[in-house]
């Protein structure tokens, strides 16, 4: 049954870019909801579907990616949309509680206990202190008071520090001496050390917030010239904001649209699969895709570039041989070339072809191969399991009865069923989201990378508002669904390239801290 959309809806949709009936296609995906991936088995070192470098592969593919990165335009590709609200949790649940009377502080609040404790060692502090002073608020007499509440509130609010209120890419992480560095100087440094052209330019493009996005470019601007004379680069950096034709109407437990005060219908973002679109719009031969949050100090960056080179060099490889294939392809071929190509795409890409492949005619078998090879293509770190959350790999079948490699959320499979769950408890490795991508063809011609995405790999959750239940609907993950008809190889990385920062606690982690 379809919804009524009223004159005022039609233009609420013009205004960003939707149809009615893309919005009528949210709505239905409510009510039907999406089916659950099916694992046939979880990618592993043991079955193939995860590599591993030995030290030999490691050095070789850092000079493979040496030497057919020239010329080539790379770019990095950082979602930082994030706010950091979700880092400081336990900070706001404390000030909103803690009177400073009676209370258990350490048995209640034993991770506020530990930030206050290393207060001092965060690469932030010192900006902290000047804020107090500068509201003539003495740090140090706070604190021998017992009024946590206020310190706290002086590193939130956004009349003092406003670190509640930043973008997480903001927030200085890490601490060189007298000068400390947030992610976003951090992906920089980063950059300079494996994705710098010939030209010694190096690309970034950050994803951001539409309300953060003038602060993203006052910190460029501050910081540009620095970075170019110390590390001799060029800089070019570009942000891009998620799209609103991308937005997903918002329902309660009815699947009836809600409407806001003004009788608005309510919308909210997609997730990051949204990003499928703003990755589409990046002219590069090479893209590297990594969060805001996983950086590490300087002296921790060596295995991240090393892997990068790596993962690069590997994809790089495989792309020419795909892209001399798919030349060969373009003529007319004998049995015995096509068995060749068939057994690379197989063996090397694990890409699984017809059962009765072999039986088809060489004009068919042509057009498989040709079908299968002519695809973007991503080389995915995997770390081994260590408990985090997050997409995992593994072998599945998707509704047309295909197998192939997959990213997978937990809240992408049905736990009900006793075998799906005890492949899910059976993986080795989880996403640490660090990905190398090529997004152009054999001819040079960048991919539409929507034609690439799963729309059936959505998934729905459920929000409790008071006493009223909420739906929200997510696109296909930008590394799961988005990029579900890539050709995907996964590759396993140490967990030291893995150094994310979901907690402001996170950041005491000796992997956080001067070397």
């Amino acid at each position: 049954m379809s919804y009524i959309f009223t004159e005022k809806d039609l233009q609420q949709f013009a205004s960003m870019g939707l149809t009615p009936e893309a919005v009528q296609r949210q709505i239905d995906n409510f009510r039907n909801g999406f089916p659950k991936t099916h694992l046939i088995d979880a990618a592993t070192v043991d079955n193939g579907g995860i590599l591993r470098m030995s030290d030999n592969d490691i050095r070789r593919y850092a000079t493979v990616y040496k030497n057919l990165s020239k010329g080539k335009r790379l770019l990095k590709f950082v979602p930082a949309s994030g706010a950091a609200t979700r880092m400081f949790k336990d900070l706001y649940a404390f000030s909103s509680t803690y009177f400073g009377v009676a209370q258990n502080f350490e048995k209640e609040f034993p991770t506020v206990k530990e930030f206050l404790q290393h207060i001092r060692t965060f690469a932030f502090f010192e900006d902290l202190k000047a804020c107090m002073e500068r509201s003539s608020l003495d740090f140090g007499d706070y604190m021998d008071r017992g009024d946590f509440t206020t310190v706290i509130n002086c590193l939130l609010k956004e009349q003092y520090l406003g670190y509640g209120s930043l973008p997480k890419g903001l927030l200085k992480f890490h601490r060189y001496g007298n000068i400390s560095r947030t992610p976003v100087e951090e992906h920089i440094v980063e950059g300079a050390n494996y994705a710098r052209c010939d030209d010694g330019t190096v690309h970034i493009h950050f994803t951001v917030s539409p309300e953060h996005r003038p602060l993203f470019k006052k910190k460029i601007a501050e910081i540009k010239k620095y970075y170019e004379s110390s590390l001799n680069i060029k800089l070019d950096i570009t942000f891009s904001e998620q799209k609103h034709y991308t937005d997903i109407i918002a329902v309660n437990e009815y699947n009836e649209p809600i409407r806001d005060d003004d009788g608005r219908l309510v919308f909210r973002p997609g997730g990051h699969g949204a990003l499928i679109e703003n990755l589409n719009e990046c002219n590069a031969d090479l893209i590297f895709i990594k969060n805001i949050d996983n950086v590490v100090p300087d002296w921790m960056k060596h295995t991240t570039i090393i892997y990068k080179q790596v993962l690069a060099g590997l994809l790089l490889e495989l792309q020419t041989q795909i892209f001399e294939y798919m030349a060969v392809l373009g003529q007319k071929q004998d049995k015995k070339t096509l068995q060749k190509i068939a057994r690379f795409a197989k063996d090397k890409l694990r890409i699984t072809l017809p059962a009765d492949f072999a039986k088809k005619s060489d004009r068919e078998q042509t057009a498989i191969l040709r079908s299968k090879l002519n695809r973007p293509i991503r080389i995915c770190g995997m770390v081994k399991n260590q408990g985090e959350p997050g997409g995992g790999p593994f072998f599945t079948k998707n509704t047309q009865g295909i197998k192939s490699l997959q990213i997978v959320e937990t809240a992408q499979i049905n736990r009900k069923e006793p075998d799906q769950e005890q492949i899910l408890n059976s993986a080795t490795h989880f996403n640490p989201v660090d990905l190398v991508c090529g997004t152009k063809d054999y001819r040079g011609r960048r991919f539409n990378l929507r034609k690439y995405v799963d729309p059936a790999t959505g998934f729905i959750s459920k929000k409790t508002k008071g006493a009223v239940t909420l739906k929200s609907q997510e696109l296909p993950g930008l590394w799961n669904g988005a990029m579900a008809e890539w050709i995907t190889l996964f590759v396993e990385v140490p967990l030291a390239t893995f150094n994310p920062v979901k907690t402001v606690n996170d950041l005491l982690r000796k992997e956080h801290l001067e070397g």
